[in-house]
C-alpha cells in the first residue's frame, strides 16, 4: 500500500479519536442519542463537514440533512464511488454503528489528499441524516431521499412531541418542499460502497476482523392476535380453557423451531407480547404479539413466513381461538453485487486477511441505494456483537483494519465495464 505501517497505524488513532469526539454529541448527558433533525444531529454534521474539508473535500449538507463530501478525480466532473453510512442513532446507543463507516471514509480520502493522489473517478462520502428511524418511525429517510424513492407524505408525521417532520426540517434550516433536489441520477454513481460494524457475532466467532457482506437480508414484520375466552384461573378446567396466551406461547415456539432447523440462514423473533387482561388469576383471553422474520433471500423468506402463518393458523384452530394477522412492515433482500464483493475480498487478501462472506441481518442504507447503484459492503468486527447499546466496541486495530481494506478498495477500485 506504500508508506507502511506509520500510516497505516494513524487511519485507525484518527478514527477513533474522531469516534469519541462524535460520539459526545448527544441529547441525554450519560446516553448517546442523536436523531434525525435533532440540534444534536445539526452539531454532529457540521463537525463531519469540517472533517470533510480538512480532507480536500467540497462539503455541503443537503436538502434531507445529510452531509455530502466529493473529492474530485483526476478531471472534474467525472462519476463518482459513493462511500457512506449513517450519523444518526438509536436512543441510548453506541458509538460506532453508522459513524464508524462516515468516519473511515473520510480518513481514507484524507489520506488520499495527503499523497496528492487523484483518481480516474471522484469520491463521495455521504453521512445519510436518518437511517434508524427513531424519530419519526420511518427509516431510510436519508438515502431514500438521495435513491429518489422518498415518500413525501412522510412529512406529515410526527414525533412523540407533536412536532411534524416537516416543521422539523424547517426548524433544521431545511426547505421541505424541495427534498427532490437531494435525489441523486444513476450515471452519477459507479456504485456505493458501505463500511459498518457487523452488529453480530460471527467474525468474532471465526477470529477475523473484516468481511465480505453478501447480502442485506430483507425483512417480513407480522402482528398477531389471539383471541380466546378470558375465565377465572380457579374454576374453568383445563381441557374447556380456550386460553390465547397459551396458544401464543405455543405459536413462539413454534417459529423458533422452525427457524432453528433452517438452513438457509432465516432468523425468527417475537419482540413483543401481551396478553389481557393481564391479571394472576384470570385467564388470558386476548394475546398481542410480533413476528420479526429474515432471510438473505427474498424467496426463502416468503415461503417461510407462509409456512409459519401456516402453523400458526392450524395452532389457532386446534386451540378454538380467533385469529387476526396482519403484515405491517416488508423490505426486499438487497444482494451485494458480485463485482463489488470480489473487489473487496481482493483487498481483503491482499491486506493478509483471510476472505470471509456473510449476509447481514440488520437493514442498512444500501437497502434503499440500490435502486440507484450497485451495492457493497465490508463488515468489521465489534466486541461480542454488542450493538444498539452503550457497550457496542471496535478494537483500534479492527477498527484500522478496516481503514487498509476500504483504502485498498478504493485505490484499485475498477469500474463495472459489463
Amino acid at each position: 500500500m506504500g508508506a507502511g505501517n506509520v500510516r497505516d497505524a494513524s487511519l485507525g488513532n484518527e478514527i477513533v479519536r474522531r469516534i469519541n469526539e462524535l460520539g459526545a454529541i448527544s441529547e441525554e448527558p450519560e446516553k448517546l442519542t442523536r436523531v434525525f433533525l435533532s440540534k444534536e444531529l445539526r452539531q454532529a454534521a457540521d463537525l463531519i463537514l469540517g472533517w470533510m474539508r480538512e480532507a480536500g473535500m467540497s462539503a455541503r449538507i443537503d436538502a434531507i440533512g445529510n452531509v455530502c463530501g466529493r473529492y474530485e478525480g483526476d478531471r472534474p466532473g467525472m462519476p463518482c464511488l459513493m462511500l457512506g453510512s449513517h450519523y444518526d442513532t438509536v436512543r441510548d446507543a453506541g458509538k460506532w454503528d453508522g459513524p464508524l463507516g462516515v468516519i473511515t471514509a473520510i480518513s481514507c480520502v484524507a489520506d488520499l489528499n495527503r499523497r496528492g493522489k487523484r483518481l480516474p473517478f471522484a469520491i463521495e462520502v455521504i453521512g445519510f441524516a436518518d437511517e434508524e428511524g427513531v424519530r419519526f418511525a420511518s427509516t431510510l429517510l436519508g438515502s431514500r431521499a438521495v435513491a429518489g424513492t422518498f415518500d413525501e407524505s412522510a412529512l406529515n408525521t410526527r414525533d412523540s412531541n407533536g412536532v411534524s417532520m416537516r416543521e422539523a426540517l424547517v426548524q433544521f434550516g431545511l426547505d421541505p418542499d424541495h427534498i427532490g433536489a437531494a435525489a441523486r441520477a444513476r450515471r452519477e454513481l459507479l456504485a456505493y460502497l458501505e463500511l459498518h460494524i457487523e452488529q453480530g457475532p460471527v467474525l468474532e466467532a471465526h477470529d477475523l476482523p473484516v468481511g465480505v457482506v453478501t447480502a442485506i437480508a430483507g425483512a417480513t414484520r407480522l402482528a398477531a392476535r389471539l383471541t380466546g375466552m378470558a375465565g377465572h384461573a380457579g374454576t374453568v378446567p383445563m381441557a374447556l380453557r380456550r386460553d390465547a396466551l397459551a396458544g401464543a406461547a405455543e405459536c413462539v415456539g413454534a417459529i423458533e423451531q422452525f427457524c432453528r432447523t433452517d438452513e438457509g440462514g432465516l432468523v425468527g423473533t417475537v419482540g413483543y407480547i401481551q396478553a389481557r387482561p393481564g391479571a394472576t388469576n384470570v385467564i388470558p383471553g386476548e394475546v398481542s404479539f410480533t413476528i420479526d422474520m429474515r432471510a438473505p433471500a427474498d424467496m426463502h423468506r416468503k415461503r417461510a413466513v407462509a409456512d409459519v402463518v401456516r402453523q400458526i393458523e392450524a395452532i389457532a384452530k386446534r386451540r378454538q381461538l380467533a385469529l387476526q394477522l396482519d403484515v405491517t412492515h416488508e423490505n426486499r433482500t438487497a444482494p451485494c453485487a458480485a463485482w463489488l464483493k470480489q473487489q473487496i475480498a481482493q483487498a481483503i487478501e491482499a491486506e493478509g486477511f483471510s476472505v470471509f462472506e456473510l449476509p447481514s441481518g440488520a437493514g442498512h442504507d444500501g437497502m434503499a441505494m440500490i435502486d440507484i447503484a450497485d451495492v457493497g459492503m465490508i463488515f468489521v468486527r465489534c466486541r461480542g456483537g454488542i450493538s444498539h447499546h452503550p457497550d457496542e466496541h471496535v478494537e483500534l486495530n479492527d477498527a484500522d483494519a478496516g481503514a487498509r481494506v476500504l483504502l485498498r478498495v478504493i485505490e484499485n477500485f475498477r469500474p463495472r465495464t459489463a
